[in-house]
């Protein structure tokens, strides 16, 4: 009997290879593959009570997550059957990401503020799957003919002032709170990135959450592999490669504090071709 891990590297590959076709001809017609927003703070959004004892609902967030997330594919991925949701749910995650909206941030403690951030961006991500489904990918969603994505679309209102999606990401979450394990937890509605986590992120589980997030992805086909002597990472350690020191060597040594042992040891060893690739596929059955 195959081993759970080699029945989700069986299911997973052709994905993979269908991804690096993708990767090539997207590099090909100038696509941001090997780009992604540089972090640059918007000091507004640095402002927060440290004494603040409130607290933000994410109940029905996790009601959603409950509903409609499959943790049990056999590709590792984790997915939303997004043409399935009823349109009460769909009511209930609209009313979620408006009540999100009318949450007084700046007033939060740092902790609360952190999981308000990753918990509206995901949320918001996947309202906006919803509001254009069917779709093939998130990238298919854009503004304009030259637009790559959604992700300059301002689709969230806080605090009075209008947010792109990477408005939250890199403008607020990664320059303030500079940790890099972030990239596991933000979920881009794509097979090739980290999975939605199945409970909203709080403060209190924010630790256990962010690890796990990071130790599944990269003992994960799509995350960290080896075919015979190269080496394919996610894109995501090349986008975002001044998130883990700056270079190859960075990335390797925060990937060696996850991957299994066996793994790890290769890593340490390697001085061989590396490929980057990522699958932008919806992340549905």
């Amino acid at each position: 009997m195959r081993s759970r891990a080699a029945a989700a590297r069986a299911v997973y590959e052709p994905v993979a290879a269908r991804a690096a076709l993708t990767a090539l001809l997207l590099v090909a017609a100038g696509g941001l593959l090997s780009a992604a927003p540089q972090a640059e703070l918007w000091p507004r959004w640095e402002a927060h009570d440290a004494d603040s004892t409130a607290r933000v609902d994410h109940a029905e967030w996790a009601a959603f997550l409950d509903d409609h997330l499959v943790t049990d594919h056999p590709s590792g991925v984790n997915l939303i059957d997004y043409g399935a949701v009823p349109a009460a749910d769909r009511n209930r995650l609209d009313a979620y990401v408006e009540y999100l909206e009318d949450v007084p941030v700046s007033s939060l403690n740092r902790d609360e503020q952190l999981a308000y951030w990753i918990n509206l961006y995901n949320a918001a991500t996947v309202k906006l799957i919803l509001d254009n489904y069917p779709v093939d990918s998130i990238r298919d969603i854009r503004p304009g003919v030259f637009a790559t994505g959604p992700w300059d679309m301002e689709l969230l209102e806080v605090e009075g002032i209008a947010l792109t999606l990477n408005d939250v990401e890199h403008r607020i979450i990664r320059p303030i709170w500079q940790d890099n394990r972030i990239h596991y937890v933000v979920n881009c509605a794509s097979t090739g990135c980290p999975n939605l986590h199945p409970e909203p992120i709080t403060p209190a589980n924010r630790e256990r959450v962010f690890d796990a997030a990071a130790r599944a992805y990269v003992n994960h086909p799509r995350g960290v592999r080896f075919e015979g002597s190269r080496l394919v990472l996610s894109s995501i350690f090349e986008w975002y490669v001044d998130d883990f020191s700056g270079d190859l060597a960075g990335v390797v040594d925060h990937l060696v504090g996850y991957v299994d042992s066996q793994t790890a040891e290769r890593l340490r060893a390697h001085s061989g071709r590396v490929q980057y690739e990522y699958d932008w596929s919806l992340n549905e059955p």
